[in-house]
């Protein structure tokens, strides 16, 4: 049995960085690129390098452009830390494994470390294969709290909620991270929307201005616990942005969005230092007409278009920068489980709750 699944990149459109700080976003998945992993039964358990994982190189310039991209160690890290952490959740629930090994590769084409969550793409498209390699299913909700596990938990990684609850529920979600929601169920209030309902958007992006998540919100998170007003000043600001565009959307105003997504970033640019690179890739946008914000911690951007004549402005703009501009596929929102075959499952379900719902 050859398993594959694939999970996709992510945009957050609005309300981000607020997702960790107990904040709102609204995010969607796109198809543009993917992360893809494949599963299959074999005697031992192995786990395959993609050309990401390599350590043989020409030379110590072409060793460090690697190291600059895609860190010190790739993906094979990831696959590790998800196997570890789905073994770890089902045997916390005393959840029998059969006791088959396989092999697993992965492949991914989402452009890395420019706030697009390929890294938490990898995990996604893993955890999929592994509950249908197992036969186990989870609830959404759980499985994005699982997905942010292995990051922070394994990994050390700090990270949001908001990458992984799109990422695993795709299509359009307005997220809710209300601290009570998150203590009395474990998760958030995760609302989907139907993806029609926004604008023409494009992103674009550029590898060189890219900056790990984790440096920036160090940061954030230092100011944030020791009550910096601005702060959490900027994060009920954030909060509100994003109750205000998904009131624009259900009213069928999407095109108005673009003022908002100008405010989230401006008001982002007010409280932390913005490189200049990534400054000048969204003062190019603006300067055709169309709005323009992070999607997530920089090397990337989103925003609002007009017209096929704004759009074409944007890419001649932009592709000078060295940036690359796209309109992006929104992928439909996935149902609780589907891809999985008709086998029967074991249910993983949250330990706070006998029988929790599934927004």
């Amino acid at each position: 049995m050859m398993i594959r699944q694939q999970a996709y990149p992510r945009v957050g459109l609005i309300g981000n960085p607020s997702d960790g700080y107990h904040g709102k976003t609204l995010s969607f998945a796109f198809s543009n690129f993917h992360a893809q992993v494949v599963l299959y039964e074999t005697p031992e358990l192995k786990i395959l390098p993609h050309v990401r994982d390599h350590s043989e190189f020409s030379g110590v310039d072409e060793l460090v452009r690697d190291v600059k991209l895609y860190g010190y160690y790739g993906g094979i890290r990831l696959l590790k830390a998800t196997i570890k952490r789905f073994c770890d959740c089902c045997r916390e629930r005393d959840l029998p494994l059969h006791d088959r090994n396989f092999t697993i590769r992965y492949h991914s084409n989402i452009p890395h470390m420019v706030g697009l969550a390929g890294s938490s793409a990898i995990i996604v498209a893993c955890m999929r294969a592994l509950m249908e390699y197992y036969g186990v299913s989870i609830p959404r909700p759980e499985l994005a709290n699982l997905v942010l596990s292995v990051e922070k938990d394994e990994l050390g990684i700090s990270a949001g909620l908001q990458d992984r609850v799109v990422q695993v529920y795709e299509g359009l979600v307005h997220m809710d991270f209300d601290r009570a929601i998150m203590e009395r169920d474990g998760y958030g209030l995760y609302e989907e929307i139907d993806h029609g309902l926004l604008p023409p958007l494009y992103v674009a992006y550029r590898a060189d201005l890219s900056e790990q998540s984790d440096v920036f919100h160090n940061d954030l998170r230092a100011r944030f616990e020791r009550g910096d007003p601005a702060t959490l000043d900027a994060m009920r600001f954030w909060a509100d942005l994003t109750d205000q565009a998904k009131q624009l959307l259900l009213e069928g105003r999407g095109a108005e969005l673009g003022p908002l997504l100008n405010a989230n970033f401006d008001r982002r640019a007010a409280l932390c230092r913005i490189g200049d690179g990534n400054l000048k890739m969204v003062e190019a946008a603006r300067s055709v007409g169309a709005s323009a914000k992070f999607t997530g911690s920089g090397g990337a951007i989103v925003g609002v278009y007009e017209s096929e004549a704004m759009f074409d402005a944007l890419k001649n703009t932009l592709s000078p920068l060295g940036v690359k501009t796209l309109k992006p596929a929104l992928v439909p929102a996935r149902g609780d489980m589907a891809g999985f075959g008709a086998h029967r499952r074991t249910d993983i379900r949250n330990p706070k709750q006998a029988a929790p719902s599934d927004p």
